[in-house]
């Protein structure tokens, strides 16, 4: 298993037992997840070959939000980069996301 599926494993809470049908695996959505994300496309756009509907994607999205996994992931990558010595701060970015505010909002 690649160094960032145990980092991905490690931060993900782990499904509800209440489940009433089978669960997509986890490495399915995040795959939708990422594509959505890197493609810019909406949730319903994404291409038949996903397994997990666009619906289960935001759904796990949502859920993965609530639990902080994204900035759990985040840390643990950059922990695994700096004690590699593969983490060099002088080249680094901050990130933005613009959002339409469709009521007038600022």
């Amino acid at each position: 298993m690649p160094v960032e599926s145990e980092l991905f494993v490690r931060v993900v809470p782990p499904a509800s037992e209440t489940a009433a049908r089978r669960r997509h695996g986890d490495r399915e959505v995040l795959a939708a997840i990422v594509f959505a994300a890197a493609s810019g496309r909406t949730w319903q756009q994404l291409p038949p070959c996903f397994r997990p509907s666009g619906a289960t994607a935001h759904r796990r999205f949502t859920e993965w939000s609530k639990a902080q996994v994204w900035a759990k992931l985040q840390r643990l990558v950059l922990d695994e980069l700096g004690s590699g010595g593969e983490l060099d701060w002088s080249h680094c970015a901050i990130g933005t996301v613009n959002m339409r505010a469709p009521k007038g909002g600022s």
